[in-house]
């Protein structure tokens, strides 16, 4: 299906392929700064603008899945005269000839923008209801959530990173009881000082989290048939068993690389880019879940819109470097609400303030260089992201 707002232009166009948040983002950003050069948009699904951190809570907002979408692909094309391609596959880049491959159709470009997103890591366990374990990384999988849901009156996560966390406390305030398993110790574990999970775990209990945490899946077993239900038994990896009406997985994302790869671009955890977007080869970048800018993925919303900011300056003709500021993580658990700044280095140290603010699971953790003492990053739970604008006009003079 083709949506178009403009003719077709004899010259080449810039070719985005992706209508995440990175691609239109990218979109919007460049037609401020120049509403002539043809712009082709290419997805392989429906092209609808929707907030994706809105997915992992919207029970809790009581928005149904339809009501996400703001746009859908016609009005996107509208709002940024450009063509948008829906339900088409981009099946391979030939850099040598500043052209792409979409469904057997050769179609040539100016600058090719690949923000091609990142798949849900799947998890490896046995059982024959091992492959009913559903994710939740798009708009589509979201509506089949929801519809599985229905009925449902407990759920499995399987992962406590952000979004397991934040889909366990949406749940909660859905009504629906909720374990959530991880191999890790902690909640948060890549986000949160050891002391800070904790007091994020406690938090999580006492909201009524089932935490099974230090432990793993092994098997995933339909009770469907015994009981005539929707369910499941899993086995965890001490033995111990629980059941539940729906099982989700929430471990994390692997950016797609699969076409960049095949067209040689060099790979390194993501689509390898430099501090410009640029990958290795010419007129050729990447930004968003699929890129490694300067050496890392960066998966939320504001290194994204930092991204698509620079990258619309050089495609509009002002090679732009990505400067990315101190920009916080937030983490959607009203039962305990959380920013963090990760350090960029391992070398930082944590002071960590408990019962601060007289309310209960507040904290206020603080990480400071040990060669500079000059704060490199901070934690904040609970009534203590209060504290969220000092402290990063604190980071933000200091640098």
């Amino acid at each position: 299906m083709s949506t178009t707002t403009q003719p077709d232009d004899t010259q080449d166009p810039i070719v985005i392929v992706g209508t995440g948040l990175a691609g239109y983002t990218l979109a919007r950003e460049l037609r401020k700064l120049d509403s002539e050069t043809p712009v082709l948009i290419v997805s392989r699904d429906d092209g609808r603008f929707y907030s994706k951190p809105a997915l992992s809570n919207a029970l809790a907002t009581n928005t149904e899945p339809h009501a996400l979408a703001r746009f859908d692909a016609p009005a996107m094309a509208q709002q940024l005269q450009a063509r948008v391609w829906t339900h088409r596959q981009v099946e391979r880049i030939v850099p040598q000839d500043h052209a792409i491959v979409v469904d057997g159709q050769r179609v040539r470009y100016r600058a090719l923008v690949l923000a091609t997103g990142a798949d849900p890591r799947r998890v490896q366990v046995e059982g024959d209801g091992a492959a009913d374990v559903l994710s939740v990384n798009d708009l589509g999988d979201y509506a089949r959530f929801r519809e599985r849901l229905a009925g449902c009156r407990s759920v499995a996560l399987l992962g406590a990173g952000l979004i397991g966390c934040e889909f366990a406390n949406d749940l909660l305030v859905g009504g629906y009881g909720v374990t959530l398993i991880d191999p890790a110790p902690l909640p948060l574990g890549l986000l949160l000082p050891a002391e800070a999970g904790e007091a994020f775990a406690r938090a999580l209990a006492a909201a009524g989290v089932d935490l099974r945490l230090a432990r793993g899946v092994q098997s995933i077993v339909k009770t469907s048939a015994a009981t005539r239900e929707p369910g499941y038994r899993l086995t965890l990896s001490d033995g111990a068993t629980l059941d539940a009406d729906l099982v989700v997985s929430a471990v994390g994302l692997v950016p797609r690389t699969s076409l960049a790869s095949a067209a040689g671009l060099q790979i390194e955890g993501g689509v390898a880019t430099d501090a410009w977007c640029r990958t290795s080869a010419p007129d050729v970048y990447a930004l968003g879940d699929c890129a490694a800018i300067d050496g890392r993925v960066q998966p939320y919303v504001l290194p994204i819109m930092h991204a698509a900011r620079a990258l619309a300056q050089t495609l509009a003709g002002t090679l732009t470097r990505v400067a990315f500021p101190v920009m916080p993580i937030v983490v959607k658990t009203p039962a305990v609400p959380a920013v963090v700044v990760s350090p960029e280095s391992a070398e930082g140290r944590w002071t960590v303030e408990a019962g601060t603010h007289d309310s209960a699971h507040a904290l206020r953790a603080i990480c400071a260089d040990e060669a500079t003492q000059r704060m490199s990053g901070f934690a904040l739970l609970g009534a203590a992201v209060a504290d969220k604008a000092a402290l990063l006009k604190t980071m933000a003079t200091a640098t």
